[in-house]
């Protein structure tokens, strides 16, 4: 809906709803004040009726006298003796008139006083009504009732309403015509803002509107949000390389240089002259130790920065997860056997589309991670259809980690215990270099882990389709 058509239901439906909601007020007060003067008249006249129904005389002229009253006052009025039975009303046959009795406990409050007067006016009663006493009546006459219909009372305000019913259809008329004109000339410049706020959209940064709307308003609002948006977004991206630069290279510091100072401690020791051969060997062992340690984290850092920046860091090929898998399982059955622990892995035919040096790579570090950190029990590498797709898994019977550490396991030098990372030779890249060869492949790699039980590590690959249906027929 356009600005224009807006402005003028808006202003239309404000003033209409206005003048509407001032009419029924006015019909209502109207309406409240007949009704709350017509109450206090009633009892006025039923103070005077208390005065004068007293002196009816008593006999057939009651009625008569009676009768002459009520035409007097215009009400329904109805006599009783001090039985609280009806003895005479007015008009004649009104005497069921439910108005005009009295209940056994409305007579017995009037019994109990000299002179009483009760008013009744229930919202949802269409009637008026009032009873008093008479005392010291010439006539048997001791308590009487009159009533008055609302109906007669709202008369007046029935001609008022219809006065203000004919000036609210004119006020309409004269609101239509009005909001249009208006509609018309508040729309007109806000058009014009809009084709300004569209060049700042493309550059001119001198205006900025933030407005939240659907209409021509909205367009110029949206056109500056997206500005600033960008703006903000690209200041927020350079914050955060900023941070992530500033702890990338603060932690490589960090890594580098404990290694050095391990380095440059043993060869201190080396210099000496009285040194024995096997000290002299345990510190040569440290130094190379620590230099491949550097040498692991650079290649590292190399494998992360190759995914941040090279478009062919993937050469993707048909792969034998096999193959991949007795390659590992080769590596690594020494260190295994060395802390007795079994390593186990699957040995079928499965083909995916892969490449075979990153998935190795990949491979080879979740399974070096396991033997480090499982000091019994065994390791097993598998890989199965899984819902179309290949899933590779690293499972183990170690230490375990934490649910904690899981949102930050795969971040650039994170370790859930630096200390036993550092001193089991990590580079703390490992899972990260992990991740980002995966994320390359357009897969993720997941884990599952159960403190003091072990964990799993384990992503998915897409199948060659004709190794996978071989593979399904075999089984």
């Amino acid at each position: 809906m356009k600005i224009r058509s807006k402005l003028g239901w808006t202003i239309t439906v404000l003033l209409i709803t206005t003048v509407t909601a001032g009419s029924a007020y006015a019909i209502f007060y109207i309406r409240a004040y007949l009704l709350e003067q017509a109450v206090i008249d009633v009892e006025s006249d039923a103070y005077w009726m208390m005065h004068t129904l007293k002196f009816l005389p008593e006999g057939s002229g009651l009625q008569n006298e009676l009768e002459r009253v009520g035409k007097a006052t215009d009400y329904h009025i109805a006599l009783y003796d001090k039985n609280g039975e009806m003895i005479a009303a007015y008009p004649d046959g009104t005497q069921r008139s439910p108005h005009l009795h009295l209940r056994l406990d409305e007579i017995q409050q009037l019994a109990g006083n000299e002179q009483m007067i009760r008013t009744i006016n229930n919202p949802d009663d269409e009637h008026i009504r009032v009873y008093a006493t008479l005392d010291e009546s010439r006539n048997p006459a001791r308590f009487f009732v009159i009533n008055q219909e609302k109906s007669l009372i709202f008369g007046p305000a029935t001609k008022v309403r219809q006065i203000i019913s004919l000036g609210l259809v004119i006020s309409m008329i004269i609101i239509l015509v009005f909001s249009a004109i208006l509609a018309h000339y508040m729309a007109r410049p806000l058009l014009k803002l809009t084709s300004d706020v569209e060049r700042v959209a493309k550059g001119d940064t001198n205006h900025l509107i933030r407005v939240k709307r659907k209409d021509e308003i909205g367009i110029l609002a949206e056109s500056v949000n997206k500005m600033a948006h960008k703006l903000k977004a690209d200041y927020e991206h350079l914050q955060k390389l900023n941070e992530k630069q500033s702890q990338f290279f603060a932690d490589i510091t960090h890594e580098v240089r404990n290694p050095l100072h391990t380095i440059m401690g043993s060869l201190e020791m080396l210099e000496l002259t009285n040194l024995d051969d096997e000290k002299r060997l345990k510190y040569v062992k440290n130094v190379r130790s620590q230099a491949q340690r550097i040498d692991r984290l650079f290649k590292d850092l190399m494998t992360l920065q190759r995914f941040d920046s090279d478009e062919n860091f993937i050469m993707f090929e048909e792969v034998d997860l096999a193959v991949v898998t007795e390659n590992i399982k080769e590596w690594y059955r020494p260190a295994a056997k060395q802390k007795n622990i079994e390593l186990k892995a699957d040995t079928h035919r499965c083909m995916v589309y892969a490449d075979p040096d990153k998935i190795e790579q990949v491979l080879d570090n979740l399974v070096s991670n396991a033997i480090k950190f499982t000091n019994k029990g065994s390791i097993t590498l598998s890989y199965q259809k899984v819902d179309g797709k290949v899933e590779v898994s690293v499972s183990d019977t170690g230490i375990g980690i934490p649910e904690a550490h899981w949102p930050r396991l795969f971040d650039r030098f994170y370790r859930t215990d630096k200390a036993r990372s550092r001193d089991k030779g990590g580079t703390g890249l490992g899972l990260s270099v992990v991740k980002g060869i995966l994320i390359a492949h357009g897969s993720d790699v997941h884990v599952n882990s159960d403190v003091g039980r072990g964990s799993r590590f384990f992503f998915y690959l897409d199948p060659v389709p004709e190794a996978v249906g071989e593979r399904e027929q075999e089984a």
